[in-house]
């Protein structure tokens, strides 16, 4: 039996590609944060600068239900932690390719620090 794999319709993927940057909310108690994703082929990946223990991401790893912001729409989204060196190292790439401004490159460095590589998360459709 092969594992079905949810993917973003095309219509959210397109407005993926077009941003920069999205919003984003763990449940439904907090409000969207604004951070930076990247995506790797059609998967979407994000990653907290600071890992609080107040923050979406440690709140997706009680409830991985939460949704995204882009361009005015709201997208309902599941949470699912990310495994995987070779992975890993695409979304590092990601993040550097995207990010390539001058003023970026300090957060893309930081982003690819051990410690902020253990928290990607990947965002599926919810």
């Amino acid at each position: 039996m092969s594992k079905r794999i949810l993917r973003f319709p095309p219509g959210v993927l397109a407005l993926l590609r077009a941003s920069r940057t999205l919003g984003i909310r763990a449940g439904t108690d907090h409000r969207f944060t604004g951070i930076w994703f990247v995506m790797v082929g059609e998967r979407v990946f994000v990653r907290p600068w600071n890992d609080d223990a107040a923050g979406w991401r440690q709140a997706f790893r009680v409830d991985p239900h939460g949704a995204i912001s882009i361009a005015k729409r709201e997208i309902e989204v599941r949470a699912r932690p990310v495994r995987g060196e070779r992975l890993v190292d695409a979304i590092d790439g990601a993040y550097a390719q995207k990010y390539d401004s001058k003023g970026s490159q300090k957060w893309v460095r930081g982003f690819a620090t051990p410690k902020r590589r253990k928290t990607i998360v990947e965002l599926l459709p919810g």
